[in-house]
C-alpha cells in the first residue's frame, strides 16, 4: 500500500515542488546576504555566501564552503526559512528530508530525530539524541527549541554523530541555529505582520543600530497569538493555542579585525494550553479492530467487544468520540480539568573571538534558565481518572552554566589546520509532579476490575464499589443458605472494593526530583592537507560526566496500605490472586502509594567516554569532493525521573527493603554509536548535488515508552546468541543473555541525496531524498548486562523504529520574476514533503501506525523595489491532510486480561489508544517592510 502511494505521489511531488529550502544551496539566491568580514568560528554568524554565491557554514568549527565540508549537512538559509514559514525547529521538517521534529504531551516534550534516531521527550531525565545549539549555546532538551527564534541567519542540520566538536548528546546529529547579528552598515530595521485563520496574529520586528564605528546593537521581537485547533466542549475552551512573545537583544563590539565580542540576552514567555489528544479508532487505523466496541454483555460474549469501553461509557464518556472519532478535533476532557501551562526561557551569552599570530581564540560563556509548568487531563477522556495540576505542581526547571574555549590555527606552512578546545557545563534540573487520581477514579477502577473478572455478574456502575446489592450480599455470605463463593475471603473482597471506590482525588501531593549534571571535556579536531587534493581529518574528545540525583515524594492515598494489609493473605490463593492482586494494584496504581509519603532517595552516577572522528576526503577536481568517514558518538546516561521504577506492584516497600534499596533501578546507561559514511559533493555553476551513504550501529539505545500505566526506560541491545523468541513473549523473566554475548541492538543505514539547480534567472529548485533503514536487530535484551527485554517492548525485535519512515522526499520550487521596469517582483513558491509509512509509538504496536502522506506549503506575493516591502498570501498544509504525530496507550484504559476477549491484532490485552494530531491547514496574509 505504501509503495503504491509513493508511486502515485512521487511524480507530482517532483514536478510541482522541487525542494529549494531543504538545502539553501542556491547558485543565485533569492535574497543574497552581504559578505561579512572576520567570521571564522562556528558560533559567530559568518558570511552565508562567499563572493561567488556559495554557502559558507561552520560545521567543523571553521568558516568553510558547504561543498568543501566532508560532512553530511543541510544548510537552511534565512530566505528559505521565510518562504517556508518556519518559525521554530518543528517546521524544519519541510526543509530537511532526514529530520523529523514532533511534540507530544507538552511543548516541552519536543523530540527531534535524524535518520530515524531520536529520543521521546516525555521524560525530562532523558536528553535528546539530537543536540540543539542556538548561537553556540547548547540547549539540553530539544523541546526548548520549539520557542520562537526571531530572525535567523541560517540553520545547519548535521546528520550523524557529532561527538568531537559538539560533544555528548549528539549521537544522532545536531541542529545548529545562528541568529542575525548586529552589523555596522547603518541604521536599519524590518517588520512584518501576519493574520490567518484560527484568528492567528503574528508580529515580528528587528532594529539594528550602529553605536559608533566599533559598536553596534540589535533587538529582535516576536509576538504570536492564535486560537487552538482542538475544542473542549465540556469546559468550552480551545486547546493547542498560541500566546507567546520573544525578545532578543545583542551588542557587537569589534575594535579591530582581530578582536570581537558578541553579547546576547533573550527572553521567551508562553501562556498556552497544550496538548490535547483524541482516541484512535478503526477508521483511522484498521488494526484497532473491535477494541473500541463495547461488550454486548458483561458476563459473556466479550469476543465482539471490550469491557473497558462499557466502563468509560457508563461513567459518562461519549462513545462517538471513541469509536467514531476519526480525525475530529473535539476533545474528551473532564469538568474543571485544564491543559493550561506557562513557559519561561531566558539566558545570556558572551562570545569573544581574538586572533593573534596564526591562531584564533574563541570563548563562549552562557547562563540559561528554563521553566515549564503544565496541567493536563492525563487520561484524555471525559471520565475523571487522572489529572495533573499545572504551574509549580507539575513542572520542569533547568539552570545551566556553560563555558567553551577553542583555539584554532595553522601550522607547517598551512599543511595542518588544527583546533583544540575545552568545555565545561553545570546544570541543575528540578522537576515537580503531582499525578492525581480524579474524582471518578474509585468507581472507574472497581468497574474495570469487576467487569473483567469472575465478578462480572455483579457489575453495577451506579452502586458503591460498582457491585450490585445482590452481589454485595452474596459475596459477604449474608444470604441465608447461599455461602460466599470466596468463603471467608468474601467479606474482605467486599471491603476491598469499598476501599478502592473511595480512592478519589488522591495520589501524589508533590513529588520533587533534583538532578545536578556536571560535565567537562577536552577535544581536538585537525585537518591535515596531505596534498592539494587529499585531506585527512582526525578528531578526538574526552568527556567526563557526573550526575547527582535526589527525590522526595509526597502522597495522601491512605487506602493503599490498608488494602495491602487486608488482602495480602489471599495473594497465594490461586482462585483469589487475580481479584486480590487487582484490588491492591488498582488502589496503589501509578505509584500513588502511601509508602512513598515523605520518603527521600538519592544516588550518583559517573561516566567518561572517548569519542572522535576520522575523515579522508579527496577533490579530484575543483567541482567534486569525495569522502569517507568513521565517527563515534555518545549520549550521556542518567536517571529515570518517574517513580514507577521504584515500586513493587503488590508488595509494600518494607518487604523489598524500602525505596532507597530500589533506587538503582532508576539508572540507565550511556548510549554509544559507531557510524560509517561515504559521500560526494558536486558543485558547478547553477547545479549542486550531494550524496551520502551511511551505516550507524547503536549500543545501549535509550528507549522511553509509556505502557498505559507507567513510563519505562530501557537501554536496548542485542544478543549474539539466539533467544528462541523469548524477547517476543509476555514474560519479564525469559530472554536473558550472557553479558559477554551482548552487542549493539539498533542499526540505521541508507542513502541521502540533495540537489539544487538554478536553471534560469529567478528560478530556484531543490530536491531532497532520504532512504533510512532504521531498525532493531533480532534477539533483543533490555540492558548491557543482558537482562530480558520488558514484555511491553515485545514487538520491537527486527522492526523499523518508531517515527522512522524509510523514505522521505522533500521538494520545492521558487520563482521570483521581475515585473516591468519599476523594480517590482513577484513570488511564487511551493514546497512539499512526502513521508513513507511509519509507526508513531515507541512500542510499535500496530494500532499506532501512520500511513504515508504528502504535505504541501505554498506562498504567492508581490515585492517592492529592493524588497523594501512585500505582501504575501500563504498556506501551510495546503491540502489539509490529517495525520498523527504520536499515538500512545490511553492511560489506564485497558480491558482486564482475565476476560476471554482476545483481539487477533493485539494479542495479550485490550488496550485502547489515543493520539496527538498534527496541525490542520492554516492560511493567511503577511505584510513585510524594511528600511
Amino acid at each position: 500500500m505504501k509503495r503504491q502511494l509513493l508511486t502515485a505521489c512521487a511524480l507530482p511531488a517532483f514536478v510541482l515542488a522541487l525542494a529549494m529550502p531543504a538545502h539553501a544551496q542556491e547558485a543565485t539566491p533569492v535574497t543574497p546576504s552581504p559578505v561579512q568580514e572576520g567570521a571564522t568560528t562556528q558560533d559567530e554568524a559568518p558570511p552565508e555566501l562567499d563572493a561567488g554565491g556559495e554557502i559558507v557554514i561552520t560545521a567543523q568549527g571553521r568558516a568553510q564552503l558547504l561543498t568543501d565540508v566532508p560532512v553530511a549537512v543541510s544548510a537552511i538559509s534565512s530566505e528559505s526559512l521565510q518562504l517556508s514559514g518556519a518559525n521554530d525547529i518543528r517546521q524544519l521538517n519541510q526543509l530537511a528530508p532526514s529530520l523529523l521534529v514532533s511534540s507530544t504531551g507538552s511543548e516541552a516534550n519536543g523530540s527531534a530525530r535524524i535518520r530515524g534516531i531520536g529520543t521521546v521527550g516525555d521524560n525530562p531525565g532523558l536528553e535528546s539524541s539530537v543536540a540543539v545549539f542556538i548561537d553556540g549555546v547548547y540547549r539540553s532538551r530539544s523541546g526548548i527549541g520549539l520557542n520562537e527564534l526571531g530572525e535567523i541567519d541560517r540553520v545547519e542540520v548535521l546528520r550523524g554523530p557529532q561527538g568531537t566538536l559538539f560533544g555528548r548528546n549528539a549521537s544522532a546529529g545536531l541542529i545548529n541555529i545562528i541568529s542575525k547579528q548586529p552589523d555596522f552598515n547603518g541604521f536599519s530595521g524590518n517588520a512584518e505582520a501576519t493574520y490567518g485563520n484560527y484568528d492567528f496574529w503574528r508580529f515580528q520586528g528587528a532594529l539594528n543600530v550602529p553605536l559608533g564605528e566599533t559598536l553596534a546593537g540589535r533587538i529582535d521581537g516576536v509576538y504570536v497569538k492564535r486560537d487552538g485547533f482542538y475544542y473542549d466542549p465540556t469546559n468550552d475552551v480551545d486547546v493547542n493555542d498560541r500566546d507567546r512573545y520573544f525578545i532578543r537583544a545583542q551588542l557587537r563590539f569589534e575594535p579591530s579585525s582581530d578582536f570581537s565580542v558578541r553579547l546576547i540576552g533573550d527572553y521567551t514567555k508562553r501562556n498556552e494550553s497544550c496538548c490535547g489528544a483524541t482516541y484512535v479508532d478503526s477508521s483511522v487505523n484498521p488494526f484497532v479492530g473491535n477494541l473500541n466496541n463495547p461488550a454486548p454483555t458483561l458476563p459473556g460474549g466479550l469476543a465482539q467487544g471490550n469491557n473497558i469501553i462499557n466502563v468509560i461509557r457508563d461513567l459518562g464518556q461519549p462513545l462517538d468520540r471513541v469509536n467514531n472519532a476519526g480525525y475530529d478535533r473535539t476533545l474528551s476532557v473532564s469538568p474543571g480539568r485544564s491543559y493550561e501551562g506557562e513557559t519561561e526561557d531566558k539566558g545570556v551569552s558572551a562570545q569573544i573571538d581574538w586572533s593573534f599570530g596564526n591562531a584564533t581564540l574563541t570563548s563562549v560563556t552562557a547562563y540559561r534558565e528554563y521553566f515549564s509548568g503544565q496541567g493536563s487531563d492525563t487520561d484524555y477522556s471525559t471520565v475523571d481518572i487522572l489529572y495533573r495540576e499545572g504551574d509549580n505542581n507539575s513542572s520542569r526547571q533547568f539552570k545551566t552554566f556553560s563555558q567553551e574555549l577553542r583555539l584554532q590555527g595553522e601550522a607547517f606552512a598551512g599543511k595542518l589546520d588544527w583546533l583544540v578546545g575545552a568545555y565545561y557545563a553545570d546544570e541543575d534540573l528540578n522537576v515537580t509532579d503531582n499525578l492525581r487520581f480524579g474524582s471518578q477514579y474509585g468507581r472507574f477502577a472497581t468497574c474495570r476490575l469487576i467487569s473483567g473478572t469472575a465478578l462480572a455478574g455483579f457489575y453495577a456502575p451506579g452502586s458503591a464499589g460498582c457491585i450490585s446489592p445482590t452481589g454485595r450480599a452474596v459475596l459477604s455470605g449474608v444470604v441465608p443458605g447461599v455461602p460466599s463463593p470466596f468463603g471467608p475471603a468474601g467479606p474482605a473482597i467486599v471491603a476491598g472494593l469499598d476501599r478502592l471506590d473511595g480512592v478519589n482525588d488522591r495520589g501524589s501531593t508533590l513529588d520533587r526530583y533534583f538532578q545536578n549534571s556536571r560535565n567537562y571535556a577536552f577535544f581536538t579536531h585537525n585537518i591535515i592537507h596531505i596534498t592539494d587534493k587529499l585531506d585527512l581529518t582526525l578528531g578526538l574528545r574526552y568527556t567526563n560526566e557526573r550526575k547527582r540525583f535526589s527525590a522526595t515524594f509526597g502522597n495522601d492515598n491512605v487506602a493503599c496500605p490498608a488494602q495491602q494489609a487486608a488482602l495480602a493473605p489471599f495473594l497465594s490463593n490461586a482462585g483469589l490472586a487475580a481479584i486480590a492482586g487487582g484490588l491492591i494494584g488498582l488502589t496503589c496504581q501509578g505509584n500513588s502509594t502511601a509508602e512513598l509519603n515523605g520518603v527521600s532517595i538519592n544516588d550518583e552516577r559517573n561516566e567518561d567516554e572517548f569519542t572522535g572522528t576520522a575523515v579522508l576526503s579527496y577533490k579530484p577536481t575543483d567541482d567534486l569532493l569525495l569522502y569517507g568517514s568513521f565517527s563515534r558518538g555518545y549520549k550521556a546516561g542518567g536517571f529515570n525521573l518517574d517513580r514507577s521504577a521504584l515500586k513493587s506492584p503488590i508488595l509494600p516497600f518494607a518487604a523489598v527493603g524500602g525505596a532507597q534499596a530500589l533506587v538503582g533501578g532508576l539508572q540507565f546507561d550511556q548510549e554509544l554509536v559507531d557510524a560509517y559514511e561515504i559521500g560526494a559533493k558536486y558543485s558547478s555553476g547553477p547545479f549542486v548535488l550531494t550524496a551520502a551513504a551511511f551505516r550507524q550501529e547503536f549500543s545501549n539505545f535509550q528507549l522511553n515508552t509509556f505502557n498505559g500505566t507507567v513510563f519505562l526506560v530501557a537501554t536496548v541491545n542485542a544478543c549474539k546468541t539466539d533467544l528462541g523468541g523469548d524477547d517476543r513473549d509476555l514474560s519479564p523473566t525469559t530472554g536473558a543473555c550472557n553479558p559477554d554475548d551482548v552487542t549493539y541492538g539498533l542499526t540505521s543505514q541508507g542513502i541521502e541525496l540533495e540537489a539544487a539547480i538554478n536553471p534560469v534567472r529567478d528560478v530556484n529548485m531543490n530536491l531532497g531524498f532520504t532512504y533510512a533503514d532504521t531498525r532493531y536487530r533480532d534477539n533483543l535484551v533490555g540492558s548491557a548486562n543482558g537482562l530480558p527485554l520488558d514484555p511491553a517492548l515485545r514487538v520491537l525485535p527486527g522492526q523499523q523504529l518508531s517515527n522512522a519512515p524509510e523514505i522521505v522526499v522533500t521538494s520545492s520550487f521558487a520563482w521570483t520574476p521581475e515585473i516591468g521596469s519599476s523594480g517590482l517582483s513577484g513570488l511564487f513558491y511551493i514546497d512539499g514533503r512526502l513521508t513513507d509509512d511509519f509507526n508513531t509509538g515507541s512500542d510499535l504496536f500496530p494500532q499506532k501506525a501512520q500511513d504515508s502522506f504528502f504535505l504541501m506549503n505554498a506562498r504567492v506575493g508581490l515585492r517592492g523595489p529592493d524588497q523594501r516591502w512585500g505582501i504575501e498570501v500563504w498556506a501551510q498544509n495546503l491540502t489539509n491532510h490529517d495525520y498523527a504525530q504520536v499515538a500512545f496507550n490511553s492511560p489506564f484504559q485497558a480491558g482486564a486480561t482475565a476476560a476471554p476477549f482476545v483481539d487477533p491484532q493485539y494479542p495479550g490485552g485490550r488496550q485502547i489508544f489515543s493520539q496527538f494530531l498534527a496541525e490542520p491547514r492554516t492560511y493567511g496574509i503577511t505584510l513585510r517592510g524594511r528600511f
